[in-house]
């Protein structure tokens, strides 16, 4: 059966209980490329789950293989109560030994939102097992020498805000009591002069004070936002990612992570943002060109930061286009 963006049951999925004793549940296209094809682990962010690749699933099977996992808290994931246990460097474990269980030794990883930022951190943690990193939204944020707490950042970077009420506590039955309305307004498309990543917005937006503030969403569907719905069991495993800024941290510093904070030369990195996205911060862009020695940079003009579906036939064209460029693949029909 072919698969359809409209249908999530048409596309192949499965789970295995990895060597990190988590069990994930995931696409695989499997053997629908070729047998030596490459291996694309896509990396969904908050708060989707592999559904947010939909579109490109389909396109990119035709040259590769592509797993894209339900991330820790979320879909049929595991969902450990505690935060540590959402650290980067867990993460980045549970992807090697999904890339294990598969018989991967070397994969193109995908990112976009937090799957970038955990994408970033797989560079450092476990740059043997890279072939090329493809980062959408999130610009890179090197190790930190010293610690920083989230609500600190958000007084320094106003765009972080949002942030600092994610990592409290509290919003997790506030979001659960408004999910609907918190999903639309995560997926909807915001007017003008109305920040969802500043302020008290988010909060005010949650507890019903923002309603009428953010236009429709124009490129997500009742059926598909209902699906999204659907896999989130509660949003106790989603929040706990900006929960762990202690964890990652202590675990960075610990591994001196911060001295190898420069991707690998021969490393080639594709980073597209959107020029609309408010978490595409511009201050933050500067340091992703510094560390990043082989980089590609796209800007997608008056996109969002759902690059994967305000610009989903763009965005499948250049990843493919790239991976051609940097001899992953073979080149691809659409």
């Amino acid at each position: 059966m072919a698969m359809n963006p409209l249908d999530p049951s048409s596309y192949p999925r499965r789970s295995e209980l990895l060597s990190t004793g988590r069990t994930y549940h995931f696409v695989d296209t499997g053997s629908l490329a070729s047998p030596s094809a490459p291996t694309l682990l896509c990396i969904h962010g908050f708060p989707d789950n592999w559904y947010g690749y939909r579109h490109q699933i389909p396109h990119w099977s035709r040259v590769a293989r592509v797993i894209v996992p339900d991330m820790l808290g979320y879909g049929g994931t595991d969902k450990p109560r505690d935060a540590s246990e959402y650290s980067t460097k867990k993460l980045c474990a549970d992807m090697t030994a999904l890339l294990d269980v598969l018989g991967v030794q070397r994969a193109v990883v995908i990112g976009h939102d937090w799957g970038a930022f955990v994408s970033w951190r797989f560079a450092l943690w476990a740059p043997e097992r890279l072939k090329a990193l493809i980062i959408f939204s999130i610009p890179y944020t090197p190790p930190r020498t010293s610690y920083v707490s989230v609500e600190t950042l958000a007084k320094i970077e106003p765009a972080y805000a949002y942030q600092a009420y994610f990592a409290n506590p509290t919003s997790t039955k506030e979001i659960e009591a408004q999910l609907p309305l918190f999903l639309d307004a995560m997926y909807g498309r915001w007017k003008a002069g109305v920040s969802p990543t500043q302020g008290d917005n988010m909060r005010n937006l949650v507890l019903g004070k923002l309603e009428g503030k953010k236009v429709e969403r124009p490129f997500v569907s009742d059926s598909e936002i209902q699906y999204t719905r659907s896999q989130i069991v509660d949003m106790n495993g989603p929040l706990s990612y900006y929960r762990t800024i202690k964890y990652r941290f202590d675990e960075e510093a610990d591994a001196k992570l911060h001295t190898r904070s420069r991707l690998p030369d021969d490393l080639p990195v594709l980073f597209a943002y959107g020029t609309a996205d408010p978490t595409a911060t511009p201050s933050r862009i500067p340091a992703t060109r510094q560390f990043i020695p082989k980089l590609t940079e796209v800007k997608l003009e008056g996109i969002g930061h759902w690059v994967m579906l305000q610009a989903k036939d763009e965005v499948t064209a250049k990843v493919l286009g790239w991976l051609e460029e940097q001899g992953v693949i073979a080149k691809a029909k659409l």
